[in-house]
């Protein structure tokens, strides 16, 4: 057997530590996917679309980062050829960038002879194909020759795995791809991504500063569920008694019901005075952007201290004394430091008090169908399934009232683009996860190939499909401004029968059954979709009216 270029890749990717690849084929790929069809221990999971291929890449990653928080950074590698394909890919890696995902995309391209934007005419040739990708992923990689490949793929393996994580992207010709291979056999490839550690100086001040507040609180975002940080911010909120709000991509680092968790409403206007109350506010991987400010609403009384891993978030909203750092590291240095209080109950109380001013005031709006939805819903999985939420009105209540601790919650409001939940969903299933996917009628129709794709692997996902007849959160908001609305309402197909048509189990549910219905789909091995018709209102915008 000729080794070839592809070999080379596929060698490289395992060596680094890959067992799966996502991959979708194309006339300049196929060097890799030979390579591939040769490697009996690297599993492929194939898909119908290149966007929902990324996103199932971002999914597995994702799904691998919450079931082992402290595991080594689950870098996916995803697979896609030349032009069309390459470019599909791009709303899915920009909300792996929001989210900071570790996906690692490899692309085909044009011969080397016609790098460089020459335009000779080649399929799928674009003038400067990296040059689509530089400022959408962490970075961008191209090879001209074998012997570069195994260097690029690693230097790109350890930009995906670095503090923020995120996608990268690496570009190798179609010749180079089928390019005989004088290299030796591959197996000692190894990635070394460095430790993000926060400046000794800052962290002595950012102490100083915690220990002499007299009402300290804490707003863990995402870059702190993704670092791994859930056991030091336990010890640092016990350590400080103070009271711990989540972001909505942050949702899972602290317990739900700690006595000190004030949870995730960030879209109530009393969590956003309660954060402005603060003397000082730790942030944690967060850049306190349009949602975790309330649009902007929040305006800080006491001091910030920023810990965030991306540089350019740094005081980008709000004046800090800030640390790049990643937060996990930053923690254990904190704790050095901390003065330990004692617990006088006042922090506790604040909580339980805030909480209940979120509970009275949806209490006064007619929303009990919603709120009991997302009750339902989360009562009716097994533990330790991981849900992963398409943009829809199900998803912006859960976004604030869904209770993480043994159900992750994946969704795609990093970059806030549709059709995220069933492919993110095909992920996590394809790296032995059971999971959950929630869309919205208009969401689930830019993955409906992917059924095939599930039926394809026999992948341990059940599909939520609640279908009010159109695009209703948009519906909302132009009824909302204008008050009347366009090109939000769609015909659709009857997912329950599309569903069987594909040989998936399938059926039709109501606010009533949901529970049981969704709970009896979630015990049937392999795909399943369960279809609810339902008509969802959200909760009243605090934002507007600061009460």
């Amino acid at each position: 057997m000729t080794r070839i270029g592809g070999d080379v890749v596929v060698e490289t990717l395992r060596a680094l530590g890959a067992d799966t690849v996502f991959g979708l084929p194309g006339q300049h790929a196929l060097g890799l996917f030979e390579a591939l069809r040769r490697a009996d221990d690297l599993r492929v999971v194939s898909s119908r679309v290149e966007n929902n291929l990324a996103f199932a890449a971002d999914g597995h990653a994702r799904a691998r980062l919450a079931a082992d928080p402290h595991g080594p950074v689950p870098v996916t590698p995803m697979i896609v050829s030349t032009g069309p394909g390459a470019l599909l890919t791009l709303a899915s890696l920009q909300e792996a960038r929001a989210a900071s995902v570790p996906v690692l995309g490899i692309s085909s391209q044009i011969p080397v002879a016609g790098l460089g934007g020459g335009r000779h005419g080649y399929l799928h040739e674009l003038p400067d194909q990296q040059a689509s990708f530089r400022d959408v992923v962490k970075s961008v990689h191209v090879v001209r020759s074998i012997s570069q490949i195994p260097t690029a793929l690693r230097e790109a393996w350890e930009s995906a795995a670095t503090a923020p994580y995120g996608p990268v992207w690496v570009e190798i010709p179609q010749d180079v791809l089928l390019a005989t291979a004088n290299l030796p056999r591959l197996t000692s490839v190894t990635a070394a991504p460095a430790p993000l550690e926060p400046l000794p100086e800052l962290v002595a001040e950012a102490a100083k500063l915690l220990d002499a507040a007299k009402n300290p609180v804490i707003l863990a975002g995402g870059g702190a569920l993704r670092s791994g940080a859930h056991d030091g911010l336990r010890r640092l909120a016990e350590t400080l008694r103070a009271p711990v709000v989540s972001t909505f991509g942050g949702k899972g680092v602290f317990a739900w019901d700690h006595e000190l968790s004030a949870q995730s409403w960030m879209e109530d206007w009393h969590t956003t005075e309660f954060l402005s109350d603060a003397d000082v506010l730790l942030v944690l991987g967060s850049g306190l952007g349009e949602l975790s400010s309330n649009y902007r609403d929040f305006a800080p009384n006491g001091r910030i201290v920023q810990v965030e891993a991306d540089l350019g978030k740094l005081e980008s909203n709000y004046p800090a004394l800030a640390l790049h750092a990643d937060v996990r590291h930053t923690l254990r240095a904190l704790l050095d430091q901390l003065t330990p209080r004692a617990a006088d109950g006042r922090a506790e109380a604040a909580v339980k008090d805030l909480l209940a001013r979120v509970e009275s005031r949806l209490d006064s709006q007619p929303l009990a169908a919603e709120r009991k939805l997302i009750d339902d819903v989360r009562a009716a999985l097994p533990e330790g399934t991981q849900t992963f939420w398409d943009m829809t009105i199900a998803a912006y209540w859960a976004w604030s009232a869904w209770n993480p601790d043994g159900a992750p919650i994946h969704t795609a409001q990093g970059a806030g683009g549709l059709g995220y939940g069933l492919p993110g969903a095909l992920g996590a299933a394809a790296a032995g996860v059971r999971s959950l996917a929630v869309s919205g009628d208009g969401g689930a129709m830019y993955g409906l190939a992917e059924l095939a794709t599930a039926v394809q692997h026999q992948l341990d996902v059940t599909w939520l499909v609640i279908d009010d007849g159109g695009y209703g959160i948009l519906r909302e908001y132009l009824t909302g401004a204008f008050g009347q609305t366009t090109a939000t309402e769609l015909p659709r197909p009857d997912f329950v029968a599309l569903a069987e048509s594909f040989g998936i189990p399938a059926r039709k549910t109501t606010v009533d059954t949901v529970r049981t219905d969704l709970a009896d789909a979630l015990r049937t091995p392999g795909p399943s979709v369960v279809v609810l018709p339902a008509l969802l209102k959200m909760f009243a915008p605090t934002h507007l009216e600061h009460s």
